[in-house]
């Protein structure tokens, strides 16, 4: 069903409110895309937080991206005043927070679309009602294409997640990358909550396998925060001085873009730098705990998702059932074996 456009293809100033984390930025991205093709001669800025810049650099969808900061008791003023300073005809709101419309509602655009929640109808000439959940998780980019669809009077979205890497971004993965061999490997061990990250003992016998498959370098990411896991894992290994440690040689979300195009496999948790991966087409092994995989389901990318509980039935979130969906009950036999697979071939016996 079409409905009436909300944004005609004729706007002039469009401005999306982005999502707070990596993953959901990267899914976000179909969106930018679609504005794009529907309004060729909008100026569209995309506002994310700050650090999330690199991210987006390259895409030929955005004219413009601005880095402002949400949090604390000012958050919404600021944001207001960013949004202002690019005089928008148009703010499409992608975070379901009160706090996204009050911003919008401040800068002054016109039209602010947004889903109906958390309260803040009130605040948003174009309040939408999100598509039903009847008890089952809804993936985030399907909310965000079906907001998009909504708000550009559509019937589809093109749903393929893109980035683009810069040649300055190529240049320092080169550098991170010195003295690699043909295939990475690359392993990304963190997440933003514990319960989500497999254990490092797991990670240690993963790498000390991996290696040895034939021209295999092991690459392990992470933010500044998780250099003490990443030390950690490499103690562990019986070859750990052979891996590359990407987080002590100072790698950032530009390069790490870079790192992952160049990279034969990332094995992963359930946090960003999947989605990165996706985005790029690098194949993905991704381990999900007490995350149900539903919320960030991408049907259409190469890639091996590992449950800790495979048998939970479909009416039940994993996220309800923490205590049989530890993520330390994937083994680590199962993921050699999806590694390997995805490194080698769908029909790698092994």
């Amino acid at each position: 069903m079409t409905h009436k456009a909300i944004i005609p293809p004729d706007a002039k100033r469009i401005v999306i409110i982005m999502p707070s984390w990596v993953g959901d930025v990267v899914m976000a991205t179909p969106v930018c895309r679609a504005l794009r093709e529907r309004c060729p001669e909008a100026q569209i800025t995309a506002i994310v937080r700050p650090g999330l810049e690199a991210l987006l650099n390259g895409l030929r969808s955005l004219d413009h991206i601005a880095p402002g900061d949400h949090g604390g008791v000012t958050g919404p003023w600021r944001i207001g005043r960013l949004i202002r300073s690019s005089r928008p005809e148009i703010a499409l709101l992608l975070p379901n927070s009160f706090r996204s419309a009050l911003a919008a509602r401040l800068g002054g655009a016109p039209v602010r679309i947004g889903f109906r929640r958390d309260g803040r109808g009130f605040l948003l000439s174009d309040p939408l009602d999100p598509p039903p959940r009847d008890r089952q998780p809804v993936p985030t980019r399907d909310e965000y294409l079906h907001l998009t669809i909504r708000a550009l009077g559509i019937e589809s979205v093109d749903p393929a997640l893109e980035l683009a890497v810069t040649d300055e971004e190529r240049t320092e993965a080169d550098r991170l990358l010195a003295g690699a061999a043909e295939r990475i490997i690359l392993i990304n061990p963190g997440a933003n909550k514990s319960a989500k990250c497999w254990p490092p003992e797991s990670f240690a016998e993963l790498a000390d396998t991996l290696r040895k498959e034939p021209n295999v370098t092991i690459a392990f990411n992470g933010a500044p925060r998780e250099a003490e896991l990443i030390a950690r894992i490499r103690a562990l290994m019986a070859h750990g001085d052979g891996a590359i440690d990407l987080a002590q040689r100072g790698v950032t979300l530009g390069s790490l873009k870079a790192v992952i195009d160049r990279a034969a496999l990332l094995i992963t948790n359930d946090t960003g730098p999947r989605h990165i991966a996706a985005a790029l087409g690098t194949p993905l092994v991704t381990l999900f705990g007490p995350t149900d995989p539903r919320w960030t389901h991408l049907p259409e990318v190469d890639e091996a998702i590992l449950r800790a509980e495979p048998f939970l039935p479909e009416d039940r979130i994993a996220d309800d059932h923490a205590p049989i969906c530890r993520i330390d009950r994937i083994s680590v036999g199962d993921v050699v074996h999806a590694a390997r697979r995805e490194l080698n071939g769908k029909n790698d016996p092994r």
